[in-house]
């Protein structure tokens, strides 16, 4: 029943933003490849997935839903049960991740978001789009939408790492 209201809400959030949208200008230099349709089945299933645990409880250390999330682990859970890929443990090394780096105006649906404290990532989650990231935020919170241009999160966005081509 938790999956369904999350997918429902999901769904219903995504229809709602698209009534009354202007068309956005595309960027010259924007990669307007489409993705090809498997591609974009598995971001498809990300998102699901990473919806469907909105309101699991933050652990520190935590990759499980039974456990709860810390952010990484819940980036790293999502990835491997939606998709099958085996993401790196920690937020550190999603920001060294050999992937492609993706500006905050080229950002997918499916793509990591990261965020830094100093010079190393410190932060993670998944781009829903509209500007908004599925994330385990902190200790006593709970896995969350939040957006990009929210106070805090706006001035520690570092980049996105393409994971889904």
């Amino acid at each position: 029943c938790h999956v369904r209201s999350a997918i429902f809400g999901l769904v219903f959030l995504l229809a709602a933003c698209g009534k009354n949208a202007t068309r956005p200008t595309i960027p010259a230099d924007a990669d307007i490849r489409p993705r090809s349709a498997s591609a974009t089945d598995v971001a498809n299933n990300v998102l699901f997935r990473a919806m469907s645990l909105v309101g699991t409880p933050y652990r520190y250390g935590g990759n499980t839903p039974e456990s709860g999330f810390d952010c990484s682990g819940l980036v790293g859970y999502v990835f491997l049960d939606a998709a099958g890929i085996a993401l790196p443990r920690t937020s550190a090394e999603l920001g060294v991740l050999r992937r492609p780096d993706v500006s905050l105006q080229h950002l997918r649906s499916g793509d990591l978001v990261l965020f830094t404290s100093g010079r190393r990532t410190s932060h993670v989650g998944i781009y829903v789009g509209e500007g908004r990231f599925v994330h385990a935020p902190n200790s006593g919170g709970t896995v969350r939408l939040d957006r990009l241009d929210s106070p805090g999160w706006k001035e520690s966005f570092s980049s996105g790492k393409r994971v889904i081509d």
